[in-house]
């Protein structure tokens, strides 16, 4: 059975129906117009807009999809690379002749017969020049001024070449060691060479821990411009770094990094994604992965602006040597204080006050404390040294002394520390 439906009577009506339609026809023609209207105002909206801009490289993120972590490392490679320097070591080493000798062979007459005994002995049969060593650095201005480490260039009597990522070598000379920090500078030796593709200097006051950098350099002086990515592991380290022959050496505020840092990466860039340098790589340690080093590029600063203007790298030398005091110190050595600077002999009897120094003329003595620097404390994050660094060759500076339990204020004239 099928359900029937009666209309009401008015729906019947064709007089109803015209009503209908006419509502009908407006509704649809004010909703024409109101499209129309909008597609308007896109199209004028679009024609204001510059469609080259929205589909130029140079577009701004805000039109296209930002630049991949990988297409940036990419970037950074390309154009920082021609102005990364693959550092060669060559030295006048002797040539060691293996000779065998018969301590026998003069009594041979005596007894008729030859004796069949040697000893194998060595000497010296002139000099060659062989390769002993490499490095990396890079350079930073366009006559060929090359940023390295010092440790990398610390024989005087060696030669030095630099081999450059298109296969161009160019003999180099040290133009200055700096004497505090583990930098030098070199100048690439050659006439009429033209200009040389440079790095871009950062400021590394602005580094943050978990950033992603590059290291760029000569990997166990064989692998020219090999390239490591990591983060900023730690900031303000202080390290004791060391090397066969070198010594050791106390370098402060240095950033650590995972990205891999190997034997002849030393001198090289340690780069942040906009291709600028904020680090000059200059240790590992041996026992550990992914554990390296590099020297803040605001250090380096200044010693460069020096090479430029004055020829050399100098610092202001007050002329002590000291101990900086901590809470294990101060137990030790049962001291009234739990900070400061305090001057003492070295282990082998050096001398506490260095002779014709700042010190000795302002009137410093051995067992003396330095609490503070031109009104700067004196602490195990806030060395003397790094106070002193600020400072320049000539500068009158106030320093407040601990001397026999009563503090005193001293004026000390800085004196200069070259190489």
């Amino acid at each position: 059975m099928l359900f029937s439906i009666k209309l009401p009577t008015f729906l019947k009506s064709s007089t109803f129906w015209l009503i209908v339609l006419i509502i009908f026809l407006s509704s649809l023609f004010g909703f024409g117009a109101g499209f129309f209207a909008s597609q308007w105002q896109v199209q004028d909206y679009l024609t204001k807009l510059d469609l080259k801009k929205l589909t130029s490289e140079k577009a701004t993120s805000t039109y296209l999809p930002q630049t991949s972590q990988e297409d940036l490392i990419i970037k950074v490679v390309k154009e920082v690379s021609p102005a990364v320097v693959s550092i060669v070591i060559t030295k006048d080493v002797p040539i060691i002749e293996q000779y065998y000798y018969n301590p026998f062979k003069e009594f041979e007459q005596f007894f008729g017969e030859p004796f069949e005994f040697e000893i194998p002995q060595y000497r010296e049969k002139g000099t060659e020049k062989r390769e002993v060593g490499g490095g990396t650095g890079f350079i930073i201005s366009e006559d060929g001024l090359v940023l390295t480490n010092k440790h990398v260039v610390a024989d005087e009597k060696a030669d030095y070449t630099v081999f450059t990522n298109d296969g161009q070598s160019y003999p180099v000379k040290v133009l200055a060691r700096d004497p505090l920090r583990d930098i030098a500078i070199l100048k690439i030796d050659k006439e009429n060479a033209g200009t040389f593709p440079v790095v871009k200097l950062g400021n590394s006051d602005t580094v943050q821990i978990g950033q992603t950098v590059i290291a760029i350099g000569n990997a166990l002086a064989e692998f020219k411009n090999t390239v490591s990515v990591g983060v900023v592991s730690g900031l303000s380290r202080t390290i004791t770094a060391s090397g066969s022959g070198l010594g050791t050496e106390v370098l402060e505020d240095i950033i650590q990094t995972d990205a891999a840092i190997n034997q002849g990466n030393s001198g090289g860039p340690l780069l942040n994604l906009r291709g600028e340098v904020i680090g000059i790589n200059v240790a590992m340690v041996l026992q550990a992965q992914n554990i390296g080093f590099s020297i803040p590029i605001n250090q380096a600063k200044k010693a460069i602006e020096q090479v430029k203007t004055l020829g050399k790298i100098v610092y202001p030398f007050l002329g002590v040597r000291y101990v900086i005091i901590n809470e294990k110190i101060q137990k030790e050595n049962n001291l009234p204080v739990d900070y400061g600077a305090w001057i003492v002999k070295g282990e082998q009897g050096e001398p506490a006050i260095s002779p014709n120094s700042a010190a000795e003329k302002a009137g410093l003595k051995e067992n003396d404390i330095i609490l503070e620097f031109n009104n700067e404390k004196i602490t195990a994050q806030n060395s003397l040294a790094k106070i002193i660094a600020k400072y320049n060759p000539g500068d009158k500076v106030i320093l407040k002394i601990l001397r026999n339990k009563e503090e005193k204020s001293v004026e000390v004239t800085l004196g200069e520390r070259s190489e």
